[in-house]
């Protein structure tokens, strides 16, 4: 994708003369109003945005308005089945609230699957831009370092992590950041090696234009959509490992409450408690695959041959 694609000429007539006038629409622009035009795209934008509003917005209503804490126990009000004594959708083994805890868990799943992603795009697109243009040993030593961490296998890094620290929702996100960015560099390095021979690229360097300019100009506004695509998809597949690890027992530890962590603590619970799994696990199939259908969206939305290939 180039800049000699980012601009889409539309035809329209002169109602005096027919004579043909022509107006540019910026690719960006074009690009959003494809994808407004995606009904299922923009429903799971929709959904995911109020999932994410709800989860941070609505706890201290919902405690203030039942009367309910997170962290509050009642040995009485053991695996209330939804709608019963006020909980609307039941109580957990110890009598928590299940309705407050998915609310605080939400709000952690959600804020590290958005840091880490936002972490793991930083760092891979970071790396990726360096190694892609400049080339010679500074490509060579990242190249090496992505292929020597990219050998390592993940879950024995997380084992030692876990045996070392305790997995709080901060030290995840980094974890997770580390160990996540391998991907994103080497799609990125890829995408750069292409478009650093381009005419536009050779064109800018011959009239004086410096390596800053060059790559942060001229290059990443060209592997911006490739980033955006590729970051959505990185959040789900990040609330997908969170529940992953917290099923070993590497995720964020109890009482603090995730999705994942309150998903594997039910399984135990399958006859008496089957609310416990239900909930959590709809929740995460929603968000997963509304992250899925977003970048689905945004990829076709974000790919210059689209509007050619209509035309055929």
């Amino acid at each position: 994708m180039d800049h000699s694609l980012k601009n889409s000429q539309v035809a329209q007539l002169d109602t005096e003369g027919d004579i043909p006038k022509t107006s540019s629409r910026s690719f960006w622009l074009d690009a959003i109003l494809q994808f407004l035009r995606d009904k299922l795209s923009l429903f799971a934008l929709s959904t995911l945005v109020f999932l994410t509003l709800v989860c941070v917005l609505a706890p201290p209503f919902v405690e203030n308005q039942l009367g309910v804490d997170v962290e509050r126990t009642n040995t009485k009000a053991r695996f209330f089945a939804p709608l019963t004594d006020g909980h609307f959708l039941g109580t957990d083994e110890y009598g928590r609230d299940q309705l407050i805890r998915l609310l605080y868990g939400g709000r952690i799943s959600l804020a590290i699957a958005y840091s880490a992603s936002f972490m793991i795009i930083a760092i891979g697109v970071t790396l990726g831009l360096v190694s892609g243009f400049y080339g010679g040993w500074i490509d060579d030593v990242i190249t090496w370092v992505v292929n020597t961490l990219s050998s390592m296998p993940p879950l024995f890094i997380l084992l030692i992590v876990s045996a070392l620290w305790s997995p709080s929702p901060q030290i995840l996100v980094i974890i997770l950041a580390l160990l996540g960015w391998f991907g994103t560099c080497r799609l990125v390095r890829g995408e750069v090696l292409s478009l650093k021979e381009r005419d536009y690229i050779l064109a800018a360097k011959a009239v004086g234009a410096s390596n800053f300019r060059l790559i942060f100009i001229h290059i990443f506004p060209n592997v911006l959509s490739l980033v955006i695509v590729t970051g959505s998809i990185i959040a789900g597949n990040l609330i997908l490992l969170e529940s992953g690890l917290s099923y070993l027992g590497l995720g964020v530890q109890p009482p603090t409450p995730t999705w994942g962590n309150m998903l594997t603590d039910a399984r135990n619970f399958l006859v008496t408690g089957i609310h416990l799994i239900v909930f959590p696990g709809i929740l995460i199939m929603i968000t997963v695959l509304c992250f899925y259908l977003i970048g689905d969206g945004l990829r076709d939305a974000l790919d210059p041959r689209r509007k050619y290939g209509e035309k055929k």
